[in-house]
């Protein structure tokens, strides 16, 4: 990674809470809706059905770690996509960084994926049963939905692919045969207008669709002091089609097509530590850039300065197909599915009100699965189920980095003057065209001397270079998976499942280096040598090649080639293992569990081939161990569930960006032991509570690669002679960024009925404890302490089928940081991400 700094003087010597929050327990309903299969719940012990064992079972008897939220807890929280549901949900954190695509799931501490298409996410986000392969694929706003499953723990003998530290199971409303739907409309501040509409009935004795449609817009959280533009918007626009065909009782075809659209300016970003090299962007002329720069002891005031408003377009759509047939003695399923995904972004990746550089993004990602499986009716003590997987994706993605008009006057800056002592030592008549200029305007023209093409102060850091990388994947996977239950006793229960996954991947790299300074061997100047000077006369300058500046070849290396195939590919036998014990209103269960993850390709623009010090092309699989030990009370008016685990990977695909690219590196090994407890208690009829609390003791027991930064000045110290830094430090034994070690959630609601008017009021408060959130961010600057809380107030006239909803979230206006990272190419400072203002709105909702 190309490291920078102020080096003028030096040139002749030479940057989740994990909010854990409680499994929602149903309340009362407000208004009469229809009873939907798989949703059922008893008036006290909340016997919710759910089907993360992909069988209905319910919650308090299925022997995993689940989370479930209903559609009731969706509406009253205000949860409008994946990264809202974090609020809900035990152990499950969602971040959103510099664009909307840029999504990152985590369960339990473990997750990857954002920021760098090559990589899949270690959890797996299901949509129908539709897997959605990227982040971006799952982020449209969540349409009229049933349940949201979060399984947490290896899931690959049950749901196949990338689920080897969980996954995220949305089912929808399934059409009816009876006429019915809703109409939504959202009002709030910051100009929030939400329409939503869903309605559903039969076409005929066999027949029943639902047509669902949404539009959500919003004005920015953030002020771009730039542009005047407001940051951090809201302007998306979804629409469903769902079909459901019963001929016989015992077949059903279900045909879903959906089109989403997101159009926003994100994300805002705000400096947390104004390092050297931003500062003299600040600095009045002509001692800097006189550019605008937000200030860190202001973090929170909502300002940002981007020279230009970061843009965000993704287009998704897809069809899907699914059919199910009753054999009798098992249940035959068969999900097939098509989706195109268009994903086009531009960033200021400067994050400064100066013009130095700029990015442009554009990924198409062309998916096909199909999934089947066999499921035993369950009759008697054995019950199994067996299937198959298969997914093919293309993948074709560009980025492109390009220089600003005020690049070069910041290069000059940060390289300094020609020092006296270099100009003393070169002939006289050589003096005078150096005095005074920097020492980049010094490297050309002492070059021009003997290549008169190299124009002095016209050369290095002109406007529009930079490099662009286009990259493209060809994916094919598939995995044959299997489970089955054993009752051994009336109380005792064996479970075993075997999963065969199988990934190959071909890609291609293109990448063009149009940064001619960054192609430059600053230790070997041939120009140099040909006029009597040493070659690497101006290797310190080396730190400022933002592109491959420790890179053998100062430049790409494409492949395929004679070294590299462009081919990934890998299998590997999982496998689950589980005992539970029923005690009647107790169930104990104890599980050991492996998972999988194939290799991924660093498509960061500064990937390069392997070598000693490179950032690497690829990441080695993952894989995942589990032990786990639980137990799932019932008792009148409530539950309490407890989880005891300790899960391990081994070569965990760690993806730090460091500056001016990602550093995919395989971690040797990451281990957490936690607790998990949640509790829902309805002591009287109009009072309902919960509570969660999850307990995390992360570590990295090898991690000899971890990306090296600048503030470790013991394991990376400088090189004066280039101006870089080694490329690797060793993190063994220390504790992961962004894990929090105590998260909790408490809720309470309220419900009373009034006679011909119903009324809840619901509060939730959120805690997550004080976390480092990077590594590669100094944890005074980007650190985290979450303490949010949200609250509802809902009126309902039953009879009428009304209902009016009153919110607020983040009621207190808490302020905490959600992200960070080290600002680009600006050695020693750091940006970083904050979260959602208090934002509070009205919902009216008829039902029919």
């Amino acid at each position: 990674m190309a490291r920078f700094a102020l080096c003028g003087a030096s040139v002749a010597a030479m940057i989740a809470a994990m909010p854990a929050t409680a499994q929602v327990a149903p309340e009362p309903s407000l208004a009469a809706t229809p009873q939907v299969k798989g949703a059922r719940q008893a008036d006290t012990n909340d016997d919710i059905v759910v089907t993360a064992s992909k069988r209905e079972q319910t919650l308090q008897d299925v022997p995993i770690s689940v989370a479930v939220t209903s559609q009731q807890t969706i509406d009253r929280a205000q949860i409008r996509d994946l990264v809202d549901l974090q609020s809900v949900v035990p152990s499950l954190k969602v971040t959103q960084l510099n664009t909307v695509g840029q999504t990152n799931f985590i369960i339990r501490g473990f997750g990857n994926g954002n920021g760098n298409v090559g990589i899949e996410g270690s959890v797996g986000v299901f949509i129908d049963g539709v897997y959605r392969s990227r982040s971006a694929a799952s982020l449209n706003d969540l349409p009229e939905v049933e349940r949201i499953e979060v399984l947490r723990g290896p899931q690959s003998t049950l749901f196949g692919k990338n689920v080897s530290v969980g996954a995220i199971n949305i089912i929808t409303k399934r059409p009816q045969f009876d006429f019915g739907g809703r109409v939504d409309l959202t009002v709030g501040n910051y100009g929030q207008l939400i329409a939503k509409a869903t309605a559903t009935g039969p076409l005929s004795d066999t027949v029943a669709i639902r047509l669902s449609g949404s539009v959500d817009q919003r004005d920015g959280y953030d002020h771009n002091v730039v542009t005047g533009h407001s940051i951090n918007d809201r302007n998306r626009a979804s629409a469903r089609v769902d079909v459901l065909w019963n001929p016989v009782d015992r077949l059903s075809v279900r045909l879903i097509a959906d089109y989403n659209e997101i159009n926003e300016r994100c994300c805002g970003a705000v400096q947390l530590f104004n390092g050297p090299a931003t500062q003299l962007i600040a600095a009045p002329p002509p001692f800097g850039l006189g550019a605008a720069v937000s200030n860190p002891a202001t973090k929170y005031s909502r300002d940002i300065a981007f020279d230009r408003d970061p843009t965000n377009h993704i287009v998704g759509k897809g069809v899907s197909g699914e059919i199910d047939y009753d054999l009798d003695f098992a249940k035959v399923t068969s999900i097939t599915a098509y989706r195109d995904q268009r994903n086009n972004s531009t960033e200021d990746v400067d994050f400064t009100g100066a013009n130095l550089s700029y990015r442009s993004d554009q990924t198409r990602t062309k998916t096909f699965t199909q999934e089947v499986r066999l499921t035993s009716s369950g009759k008697g003590p054995f019950s199994w189920l067996i299937g198959g997987f298969y997914d093919h994706e293309n993948l074709d993605t560009s980025s492109q980095i390009s220089f600003g008009s005020q690049i070069r006057p910041f290069a000059d800056a940060l390289s300094g003057q020609v020092p006296a002592a270099l100009i003393g030592a070169l002939p006289a008549p050589l003096r005078p065209a150096l005095t005074g200029r920097s020492n980049v305007y010094a490297l050309e023209f002492l070059q021009s001397l003997v290549t008169p093409s190299i124009k002095p102060g016209a050369t290095y850091f002109g406007a529009g270079q930079g490099v662009i990388a286009p990259y493209t994947i060809k994916q094919d996977s598939f995995s044959f998976f299997g489970q089955a239950d054993y009752k051994l006793f009336d109380r005792l229960t064996l479970t075993g499942g075997v999963a065969y996954l199988s990934d190959h991947k071909a890609s291609t790299a293109n990448v063009a280096l149009t940064d001619q300074f960054s192609a430059l061997n600053l230790q070997a100047v041939p120009q140099f040598t040909a006029i009597g000077l040493p070659g690497n006369l101006y290797g310190p300058l080396g730190a400022l090649q933002f592109f491959y500046g420790n890179a053998p070849t100062h430049g790409p290396v494409n492949y395929p080639n004679a070294n590299e195939s462009g081919i990934l590919k890998g299998d590997k036998v999982t496998y689950l293992g589980r005992a539970t014990y029923d005690l009647g209103p107790v169930n104990l269960y104890a599980s050991y569990s492996t998972g999988w993850k194939a290799g991924a390709f660093n498509l960061s623009t500064d990937a390069r081939s392997p070598d000693a010090n490179g950032v690497g092309r690829t990441a080695a699989p993952e894989n995942v161990r589990l032990y786990e030990i639980g137990a799932k009370a019932v008792f009148r008016g409530g539950y309490l569930n407890l989880s005891v685990f300790k899960q391990t990977i081994k070569g965990f695909q760690s993806n730090a960006f460091t500056g001016t690219g990602y550093s995919l590196v395989n971690a040797g090994q990451e281990s957490v032991k936690g607790v998990e407890v949640e509790a829902a208690y309805r002591p009287i009829s109009w009072l309902s509570l919960t509570g969660a609390g999850t307990y995390l003791d992360p570590k990295y027991d090898s991690f000899l690669r971890a990306p090296c930064v600048s503030f470790d000045t013991g394991q990376c110290p400088l090189n004066p002679a280039n101006g870089q830094i080694p490329p690797f430090r060793d993190l063994s034994g220390q504790r992961p960024a962004g894990i929090p070690k105590w998260s909790t959630s408490v809720s309470a609601t309220i419900n009373h009925d009034f006679g011909r008017l119903s009324a809840f009021l619901r509060g939730e408060y959120d805690y997550s404890s004080r976390t480092q959130l990077i590594d590669v961010v100094p944890a005074q600057y980007g650190s985290t302490e979450t303490s949010n809380v949200n609250a509802s107030l809902g009126l309902a006239l039953p009879p009428q089928k009304i209902e009016l909803l009153f919110f607020v979230r983040n009621l207190t206006k808490h302020n905490t940081l959600v992200g960070a990272f080290p600002t680009v190419a600006q050695s020693g400072s750091y940006t970083g991400f904050t979260n959602d203002p208090r934002t509070y709105g009205a919902t009216l909702t008829k039902r029919f």
